[in-house]
């Protein structure tokens, strides 16, 4: 997402349609990640042979997904993301609580909160769970070994997923509305990008990247940690048993 937004020479939390909710989520994820070193997420991506398959089938599954919003597939694109939905939270994770509601999701924000909300197709997310499905992963069997970023990617995509009208509305977006089209091209080229970096096992090339995206957000990290600290003690809280 970084990267697509810098592509765009956009600071998403001055724009109304990142503002808010789930929004408020990926914003303070993407830059607490560029707050920190190149070298972390380089060592546990290129050096972790699970996390190479995993970035690739995250790059598949978002082109994947993307090329079905752009052909206006709608009812193959429906499918696919509540079968993926359907395996990755089961009624077992159904009947919890959710680990995000929105008192938090709407609590940490860069900026002001909107009059109303704007409607996404959230492709980043699909794709999330769309790699799961794939890979035959099922995310809360690896709560105990799990870390505060990933919990809070569960807990946003479990918000979606578990919201039959607002997964409703999301697919709706991505066939009818083409506002996020622009960013969503950038996300998907972002995507495939990465996985590549990640495949070459292209360490000089991966601080290239990191540190040009990590340059254009830097002015607003000390906020942006600050309430993502905020938002793992929260979820911390609520996965902590």
């Amino acid at each position: 997402m970084g990267t697509a937004w810098a592509a765009n020479k956009q600071f998403p939390w001055e724009i109304d349609r990142y503002i808010g909710g789930i929004e408020n989520v990926k914003i303070n994820i993407t830059l607490r990640i560029y707050a920190n070193k190149w070298h972390v997420y380089a060592g546990l991506a290129i050096l972790n042979p699970a996390a190479k398959e995993q970035i690739r089938q995250y790059a598949e599954s978002v082109t994947e997904l993307f090329k079905l919003m752009l052909g206006g597939h709608r009812e193959e694109l429906s499918h696919r993301i509540k079968t993926a939905g359907a395996a990755v939270f089961s009624k077992d994770a159904v009947d919890q609580d959710l680990l995000l509601g929105d008192d938090v999701l709407d609590k940490f924000s860069l900026s002001r909160r909107p009059k109303e909300r704007m409607p996404n197709n959230h492709l980043s997310l699909l794709g999330i769970v769309d790699c799961w499905w794939k890979l035959g992963i099922v995310p809360y069997d690896h709560m105990i070994c799990s870390t505060p970023l990933f919990r809070i990617w569960l807990g946003v995509t479990e918000y979606l997923f578990r919201n039959e009208t607002l997964l409703d509305e999301v697919i709706n977006t991505a066939i009818d509305d083409n506002t996020f089209r622009s960013d969503d091209l950038e996300f998907t080229f972002a995507a495939r990008a990465w996985s590549e970096c990640v495949s070459f096992g292209a360490f000089e090339a991966y601080r290239n990247r990191f540190e040009r995206i990590q340059q254009y957000f830097a002015p607003r990290f000390p906020d942006a940690v600050r309430l993502g600290n905020e938002m793992i003690k929260e979820i911390m809280v609520k996965t902590k048993n």
